[in-house]
């Protein structure tokens, strides 16, 4: 008796419609990525005619209720200096940069006393503005 293997069909996935959606999901994703923004906190910042970039290492935002945020934690202003220390420290370059985001109607007494923490701590301060 004679045993014959039956001849099976390959077995092919049509993957044509995957791609596409793989496409615009990249796509989705990629715009959706450029539009988070790290910095949530809503500020109405000073205007300025230039516009200085830093690399933003350490960012302190100070609100229009004075409400001081190293980075997108709350701290008091007698807590900020023991917030940047680490903060601060943890950074690689030779000078690191505190960028202070301050609302349009902060007294300019409340930045100068985060430059002041800022500089006794070794770092260089910048204070972040809208270009008009």
């Amino acid at each position: 008796m004679k045993i014959r293997k039956r001849s099976r069909g390959e077995t092919e996935v049509f993957t044509d419609a995957l791609n596409d959606i793989l496409f615009i999901l990249l796509m989705f994703f990629l715009i959706v990525s450029t539009l988070a923004n790290p910095n949530v906190i809503k500020l109405s910042q000073p205007k300025s005619k230039s516009d200085t970039k830093a690399k933003q290492n350490v960012v302190v935002s100070i609100d229009a209720e004075k409400r001081f945020y190293v980075g997108q934690t709350p701290v008091t202003a007698e807590q900020l200096k023991e917030a940047l220390t680490p903060a601060i420290q943890k950074e690689k370059t030779e000078v690191p940069t505190v960028v202070i985001n301050a609302d349009r109607s902060v007294p300019i007494d409340e930045v100068v006393a985060v430059m002041r923490v800022a500089r006794s701590l070794g770092a260089r301060t910048v204070l972040s503005v809208d270009k008009n």
